[in-house]
């Protein structure tokens, strides 16, 4: 999308274009007929937290401190007081039924308290005494954020769209549909008690299906994407099975997951656990089979004299390549959306093998694990499926379609075939280098069996 197409590409023969069909539609029904029957019929039971507190947006006017008064001493290894700041802050309401009219409340404090400033947009909320109704009084919970993230998320959008044009906007369609899904689908399918597991494996698999095709079009080489990434899901939750079972993980293994087990009893946590693995592995399968798939179509528009084994070991070269810097990914990814449990986990006074088999620590080792392994399946997997595609659309394809453009490949001497790195160095760098006339140096065409490098490679059904 949105390549300039200089040359023909050879479109797929109608029996790869059949068994991709007749592989790939099938998977997608049943997906759609699975998700219609885990479709949560209602939101489950509702979580009775009484009349929630009105919430007003006002704007700071005036910022008075003072000192504060003196507290009493703590015992020594006991937790500090919180000592400011103090006085008192004057907010011009908004909302409500005290619209327009100034008010003082006290400035925040205690950890995760907001600071505020004049001028700045925060949000009130309205304490009512239960002795007196009619007393009440004003609190400052939190700063306006709804126009920074506008902001951000307009630049977000347009960062896109200038960099991949239509194939951007596209991206853009598919982001919107993955938080559809798990709005409209997986999390209300899991909070009606449905089972996690298979709610994820659902949900990821419709969300990969829409995501794949809608980005990247209907291709086949989206195609055999599609199909490693979905091979590649049952394969991690296979291991996250596996694992947690011998691991003994009961999904309580954070704060969250208490609390959520106090509200809602009825929410299996081993599952969700698996589904937070899943679902958590998604974003970085469609990005290394996508990556794959595309590796070995530019490898064979770049040298049709490569064979399927040739394909596979170059492709998978780059593969390596690739799970060598995305393994450092996941564990970084998990590590920071864990930095607060694994700083409290540094102050514990237990020894190291106690910390790392705790349920804190171990799940999310199981998390990286799991994940790390159903990455590393997907390379040979997506590899192999490309490969056998992309010779298969070659085989018996002569003339200029064969070489992209160029001319019909040269037969090889017998005795004299390259080696397979020196094939793989040559499709990576896009053929020899341009041949010259020993007399006047005057360039001449690439040599026979090298295609022109103009054009995009996708092959479209």
């Amino acid at each position: 999308m949105g390549a300039d197409h200089n040359r023909p590409t050879p479109p797929t023969p109608p029996g790869v274009r059949r068994i991709l069909v007749a592989t790939v539609v099938p998977l997608f029904v049943i997906t759609v007929i699975a998700a219609i029957a885990l479709w949560p019929r209602d939101g489950g039971p509702k979580i009775d937290g009484g009349s929630p507190v009105p919430r007003y947006h006002g704007t700071v006017t005036r910022v008075v401190t003072e000192e504060c008064p003196p507290q009493p001493e703590t015992p020594e290894g006991g937790p500090s007081i919180a000592n400011g700041p103090c006085g008192t802050v004057t907010v011009r309401v908004e909302q409500g039924p005290d619209a327009g009219q100034q008010v003082e409340t006290p400035i925040p404090t205690g950890p995760g308290a907001p600071t505020v400033a004049v001028d700045d947009r925060i949000v009130l909320v309205k304490l009512t005494d239960p002795a007196d109704p009619a007393a009440s009084a004003y609190n400052i919970a939190e700063h306006q954020r709804g126009s920074p993230l506008i902001w951000l998320a307009v630049l977000f959008a347009l960062a896109i769209v200038a960099f991949g044009r239509w194939r951007g906007v596209a991206a853009l369609a598919g982001l919107a549909a993955t938080f559809a899904i798990l709005l409209t689908f997986v999390l209300p399918g899991i909070g009606a008690g449905g089972s996690p597991l298979l709610i994820a494996v659902v949900g990821s698999a419709l969300i990969m299906f829409v995501v794949l095709y809608l980005t990247h079009g209907v291709t086949a080489q989206t195609s055999v994407a599609v199909l490693g990434t979905l091979g590649s899901l049952v394969l991690t939750g296979l291991l996250g099975t596996l694992a947690t079972a011998a691991t003994h993980l009961t999904g309580y293994g954070s704060e969250d997951a208490t609390t959520l087990s106090m509200f809602r009893g009825d929410v299996d946590l081993h599952g969700l656990l698996l589904a937070g693995i899943i679902i958590g592995s998604l974003g970085v399968l469609d990005d290394v089979t996508v990556t794959q798939a595309a590796t070995v179509t530019e490898l064979a528009h770049a040298n049709p004299g490569l064979s399927r084994l040739q394909l596979y070991r170059a492709a998978t070269r780059v593969g390596r390549a690739h799970i060598a810097s995305t393994v450092n990914t996941i564990v970084l990814a998990y590590a920071g959306a864990s930095l607060p449990l694994l700083l409290l986990l540094t102050a514990d006074s237990r020894p190291v093998t106690e910390i790392l088999t705790s349920e804190f620590l171990a799940q999310e080792i199981v998390r990286s694990a799991v994940a790390t392994l159903g990455l590393i399946a997907a390379v040979p997997l997506t590899t192999g499926l490309a490969a056998v595609v992309t010779a298969a659309g070659r085989r018996g394809v002569t003339g200029p379609a064969a070489a992209g453009g160029g001319d019909v490949p040269a037969a090889r001497t017998p005795g004299r075939r390259p080696a397979d790195r020196d094939l793989a160095l040559e499709a990576l760098g896009g053929g020899r280098a341009t041949h010259r006339y020993p007399d006047d140096h005057t360039p001449t065409h690439p040599p026979a069996g090298r295609p022109h490098r103009e054009g995009g490679t996708e092959t479209a059904w």
